[in-house]
């Protein structure tokens, strides 16, 4: 199927996930991840009606953002190295993999405008050594030294899950990320609203929609993987 197939078909599912939990599917934003398709596909998603565009590599997602540069909102979603922060600020809106206090320092020293990045704090919830972020008992101090980088809003938490055949099996991260969220958004920092949750990719998504994702990040499902 196309693109605009594939996501009217994850529409209706991520619909029926709200339903089941009592939330409005308006709530739940999803991020088209182009990283492995063309120009050309990446422009299909942006007919199709899909806002967030996902790219986990500065250059390439810094070519997409330039060939489209007042179309969509744009995501990085990779782990991000500190020597390319410089690229991709202005051309990202929001990051997904803030994860260590060099980074917010390199987002503070390039950052261009008034208006700060907003970045979603990656926290390792499985404790999987191969994935990045920080650990849930780690966050929350980490959340309150970011207030020294008025460059940086931190919007919400994300996280990956561990690679299962059941999808069932990684409720429990997610439950756990949405209970961490809860916990920062309760303290109403000024640099931190916290009130979103990134989680959930193609072969999950519903159990991440039913346990409070708002930014859901979809690939192979979505545009394809060529």
């Amino acid at each position: 199927m196309g693109v605009k197939e594939n996501f009217l078909s994850i529409q209706e599912r991520i619909r029926h996930a709200c339903e089941k939990t009592g939330r409005e599917p308006e709530a739940v934003n999803v991020v088209a991840v182009t990283k492995y398709v063309s120009l050309e596909r990446t422009r299909e998603a942006l007919h199709a009606g899909i806002r967030h565009i996902g790219e986990n590599r500065v250059e390439g997602g810094a070519e997409k953002r330039d060939a489209f540069p007042d179309r969509g909102t744009w995501h990085f979603i990779g782990s991000l190295q500190s020597r390319k922060v410089k690229r991709m600020i202005g051309r990202f809106d929001y990051l997904h993999s803030l994860d260590r206090l060099s980074l917010a320092k390199e987002i503070q020293k390039r950052s261009e405008g008034p208006e700060p990045l907003k970045c979603f704090v990656q926290v390792n919830v499985s404790g999987e050594e191969s994935k990045a972020g920080i650990s849930p008992d780690e966050t929350m101090a980490f959340i309150q030294s970011l207030r020294e980088y008025p460059a940086v809003q931190v919007v919400g938490l994300m996280t990956m899950a561990p690679a299962v055949d059941n999808p069932e099996d990684v409720r429990p991260y997610f439950s756990k990320l949405r209970e961490l969220r809860d916990e920062v958004e309760k303290r109403n920092y000024p640099h931190a609203p916290c009130r979103e949750l990134s989680m959930g990719m193609s072969g999950d998504f519903e159990v991440a929609v039913e346990e409070g994702a708002t930014f859901v990040r979809i690939g192979s499902a979505l545009v394809g993987t060529s």
